[in-house]
Order: structure tokens, then sequence, then C-alpha cells
């Protein structure tokens, strides 16, 4: 099933405020169905109750698919990714968090901070968290606890971070996290490809097999530091083949079995 958040492309006058121009209006939660959005009351983790109203595909603005508390990514999860950078492949899950003001929705610009002279693309998969989750037991599956999954672009500021020596400026910076555009409940995570495209060229290509740490791997080792809540997101790793972004860039992100994700790229006014 794919579920979604999202605005109508047009508004009832009451919503034309001057300050929902300059953000999102009340974000809608649905089920897609063929070319058609089935607007339900609530988050997508609730019961999903149908309000009776429905929009074409082409009448909605994809917005990213929770509104999280935090992003927790892995990093150096596929081994010839950790090789390309000169890293040593990681014998636990190598985590860190992305601000939730880095967070941007499909279509949304990717802007290129000044201070930085190289930022790059990173084509993940994300997992979407739909109940409380901490300490799980030694028997217990990760699987209750996620809601679905969907495509992720962990930009990073590559020059920063290898200065500071730690990922939080070269990774924290406002949209250096699109998400989206829809979040698929039914799929296998070990089993899709990950693909980024830069203009339309193929620059990254793995497979969720070859991840070093499983889905529930990570889950599990995350829990035992933080109560993972409903709405947060955890990018789970890029492939090999990062490389940097221009402005006029378009980069789409495509996970198998969900979508592609779609950003162009700016630079900092």
């Amino acid at each position: 099933m794919k579920l979604c958040r999202f605005q109508p492309l047009e508004f009832d006058a009451k919503e034309l405020t001057r300050a929902t121009r300059e953000a999102h209006p009340t974000p809608r939660a649905g089920i897609i169905e063929g070319e058609r959005i089935h607007e339900i009351r609530g988050e997508l983790w609730g019961p999903r109750e149908r309000t009776g109203i429905s929009w074409p595909l082409d009448q909605i603005k994809f917005l990213p698919p929770s509104a999280p508390s935090k992003i927790v990514c892995v990093g150096r999860n596929y081994s010839d990714h950790a090789k390309e950078l000169g890293n040593a492949v990681p014998t636990l899950p190598l985590i860190f968090l992305k601000p939730a003001s880095s967070v941007i929705a499909p279509e949304e610009p990717i802007v290129l901070p000044r201070i930085s002279q190289r930022v790059d693309y990173e084509g993940e998969l994300a997992v979407i968290i739909g109940r409380s989750c901490y300490r799980l037991e030694d028997d217990e599956s990760a699987a209750p606890y996620i809601l679905g999954y969907t495509c992720l672009n962990e930009v990073t500021a590559r020059d920063l971070q290898k200065l500071d020596g730690q990922f939080t400026r070269g990774k924290g910076f406002d949209t250096f996290c699109p998400f989206g555009p829809v979040l698929e409940t039914q799929l296998a995570p070990s089993g899709v490809t990950v693909e980024t495209y830069q203009n339309g060229i193929r620059k990254q290509s793995g497979h969720t097999s070859e991840m070093i740490f499983s889905v529930d791997v990570i889950i599990r080792f995350i829990a035992q530091v933080m109560t993972l809540e409903p709405g947060d997101v955890i990018a789970t790793g890029t492939p090999s083949g990062v490389g940097p972004l221009a402005a006029g860039d378009v980069v789409e992100v495509s996970v198998g079995g969900i979508g592609t994700l779609r950003n162009p790229v700016i630079a900092q006014s």
C-alpha cells in the first residue's frame, strides 16, 4: 500500500494567508490507489479512516511522508561506499543525526551553501517508524515498528565533513534532507535497488542486499540508545558513486517498489 502526505494545489480561501504562502498549509494524509489519493483523517500511522474526499495525483503537491522529530542516518553501510571515501568498513552501525530543519519535500530545491565547495548527493532507502520503539527484546522483530519505506537524499557538504572530522555541520544544512514522495508499507527492505540520477545520468546503483547492517539490526541498534517515535526517519546508507552537485542540476533518487524522489539544485542567494 502506498501512503502519502500532500496538499492540494488549490486551497480554500481561508488558507491562502501570507503565513501559508510562506510555509506549507496544513498537510493532509492519504492512500494512493491508481491515479487518485483518498484522503484520510489524522496521521498515516493511525486507523486510516477515509474522509470520502479524493484527489487526482496531478492536482496535489507531495509533502515529505512524515514530519520527523529526528532523522537518524547510518554511515558507510555499503562497503564499496566506505572504500570510495577511504574509510574502514564499520564493525557496528555508524549512526548520526540530521536536524528536522533539513527536511524538504519532493520538487523543492536543494540549496548549495556558499561556505561549501563540494556538496554531494547520497541516494538511500529510508525507513519511517510507525510505533514508539525503545530497547527491543532479543527475540523481538523490528518489523511491527515500521510504518513503511521511502526514498531519501542524504545531502552532504563533503568538504566541511572532512574539515570538521564529524558529521553535524556537513550534514545539517537546511534543505539537505529531501525524502518522499510516497511511503510504501509492503516492501522487502533487503531486496530492492537504490539508484541516483544526476541530470538523467545514472550515478549510483546499488542493492539493499549489499548493506552491511540490515534494517532489523539498524533499528535494534538505534533503539538501544534513543526512543524512536512515530514519524521518525532512518536513512539506511548509500551505495558507492556519490558525487558533487552543481546549481542547475536535477537529482533523482529511485528505490525499487517505491518510486522516484526528484529535486532541483540551486545556489544560495
